[in-house]
């Protein structure tokens, strides 16, 4: 079962992300994908399982492990990870706006 995060359960009160590209709705799915929502709907899957393989991933190292992975949450429409990590919104829109699918490279 995909686990589901929205802004409003991370989201600092009174600040609402509006831009275009800030991630609105995220589901991590099997496989170490998210599937992400944008705030004007644009939606697809980011795909990091290139990290598995990986040599050198700085903070991105602990999310090789699944558990570690699977706790990706929102942050005023940035997806981030308790240890740190987080992945740039503005870069993912432009991949899943071109592509609908994008794989991570590490």
């Amino acid at each position: 079962m995909p686990i589901q995060t929205t802004p409003e359960t991370d989201q600092t009160a009174g600040v609402i992300p509006a831009a275009p590209w800030r991630v609105k709705a995220l589901s991590v799915l099997p496989d170490h994908r998210l599937a992400v929502t944008f705030m004007d709907d644009t939606n697809g899957i980011v795909d990091f399982s290139a990290i598995l393989t990986a040599t050198e991933c700085g903070v991105f190292e602990a999310l090789k492990d699944k558990a570690c992975f699977d706790q990706a949450r929102l942050d005023l429409g940035v997806v981030t990870w308790p240890n740190g990590a987080d992945m740039d919104p503005a870069w993912m829109y432009e991949q899943i706006r071109t592509n609908k699918s994008w794989s991570v490279p590490f």
